[in-house]
């Protein structure tokens, strides 16, 4: 699997933003502020959790309002990845006014759906925190928001999944019912794998599971099997000879059930949940003269 590069996650924030400011502005622009502040008003910002949270997405508050307004100052009090409590100031801006205000709803849209990410996939992380198992996401996640909510998940201590289909092979279910089983599809990704890529196999069963091992995956996806079949499928793989592949639980893994799963002694622990079902962390913005 590949990690997103600096540029390839600005990227994507920067369009984000612009596309969010769009959607925000329309053609007439912020009525009620430019009907209310006048333009050379100038105030301080500060923006805070309003609830105990993880942090994530205070580079897309700073560049929000660089965007409406180049000139606003912004500083960073607490970086992406810090557990606050409440009444924590995150982000701290001056400037004029009426850009601060534009900016205020899009800037703390990113902060608190990001930030919500980051403190779902901590408590997760917690949850299983002396097994050794890793919590990973999937790609399960809002559509063109990838690399923020997979770097939010990082900043929540989870570990990313492939990004895309490009930068890992994956063969599911329906790739095995497909071409008539799970060997059969396994084997045909495998050897057409000229790029190297890294090759993971879902199984359903044990039998599955027996039919997949001699062909040399990297990792194995062992799905919706109960504890008792989770545990009996992760020591079948670790009494194989090194290098033998990692094993990755998925489906319906739920805070109340992942310590659990993660005793089974399995290395991975998927949960879209990190992405498609995070609360949105209350975070506030305050004017202050």
């Amino acid at each position: 699997m590949t990690m997103p590069d600096h540029s390839a996650l600005f990227r994507a924030r920067a369009a984000l933003i612009q596309l969010a400011l769009e959607e925000d502005l329309g053609e007439e622009g912020d009525c009620t502020t430019q009907w209310t502040v006048p333009e050379a008003h100038r105030s301080g910002a500060l923006i805070l959790a309003k609830r105990p949270l993880v942090v994530a997405g205070v580079d897309c508050v700073r560049d929000t309002f660089r965007a409406v307004d180049p000139d606003l100052d912004v500083v960073i009090h607490v970086p992406d990845g810090t557990r606050v409590e409440a009444g924590t100031v995150l982000v701290e801006a001056h400037g004029r006014t009426r850009g601060l205000l534009i900016g205020e709803r899009t800037a703390l849209n990113f902060l608190g759906h990001l930030s919500g990410i980051a403190t779902l996939t901590r408590r997760y992380v917690d949850a299983v925190a002396g097994t050794g198992a890793r919590i990973i996401d999937t790609r399960k996640t809002t559509p063109g928001f990838r690399l923020l909510e997979k770097a939010a998940v990082r900043s929540g201590g989870g570990t990313n999944h492939r990004l895309g289909l490009y930068d890992m092979v994956l063969v599911k279910d329906n790739h095995s019912d497909a071409r008539g089983g799970v060997a059969r599809a396994a084997r045909a990704a495998i050897e057409a794998n000229e790029g190297g890529l890294a090759v993971e196999v879902e199984v359903r069963t044990l039998q599955e599971l027996e039919e997949v091992l001699p062909l040399g995956a990297d990792r194995i996806l062992l799905d919706n099997m109960t504890p008792e079949t989770l545990r009996a499928a992760v020591d079948r793989v670790r009494g194989l000879e090194p290098p033998r592949p990692e094993t990755e639980a998925s489906g319906n893994v739920t805070l109340t059930n992942v310590r659990a799963v993660a005793e089974t002694g399995v290395d991975l622990i998927s949960v879209g949940a990190l992405t498609h079902s995070a609360p949105c962390a209350d975070v506030s913005m305050r004017i202050v003269r």
